[in-house]
């Protein structure tokens, strides 16, 4: 009777570990390539869900000024002069299922905010969907190097 013990207490021990390391795999945080390969962001956890900023970009100055990357398509002057790097494009989405989290993402390529979900489809890839109206887009970023 030991012995069956013993061995369900490792074979449950084995199941939760597996477990634990799905978890972890679908875990959004860490720094993500997009699917363009022009822009990292890194993903974290904030408040009850998560936050991302650009890390680094493909062509961090401006080809015309010389002038590291600004948020010039910003229709507010204040924020059109903030740098890329650094540049929050989404802040506190919120779960809304298992490995997914919905709120507002910002596009720099046109100045504007949009209803978006980023969702963990894999270990090493994350969907990041926005919509206008009925409208949706998305793409697909990858993991960059751990």
């Amino acid at each position: 009777m030991t012995f069956r013990l013993a061995t369900l207490t490792v074979l449950l021990a084995a199941l939760l570990g597996a477990t634990a390391a799905h978890a972890q795999s679908a875990d959004a945080s860490g720094t993500w390539l997009t699917q363009a390969g022009d822009a990292r962001v890194k993903i974290s956890k904030c408040g009850g869900g998560i936050c991302g900023v650009i890390v680094w970009l493909r062509e961090p100055y401006d080809t015309a000024t010389g002038q590291p990357a600004t948020d010039s398509k910003n229709p507010n002057p204040a924020l059109a002069k903030r740098a890329m790097i650094g540049l929050p494009l989404f802040s506190s989405m919120q779960p809304a299922a298992p490995n997914k989290w919905s709120g507002q993402i910002y596009n720099a390529d046109d100045g504007s905010n949009y209803a978006s979900s980023v969702t963990v489809t894999g270990a090493e890839t994350l969907r990041v969907e926005g919509c206008v109206g009925a409208l949706c887009g998305g793409e697909t970023w990858t993991r960059a190097g751990r």
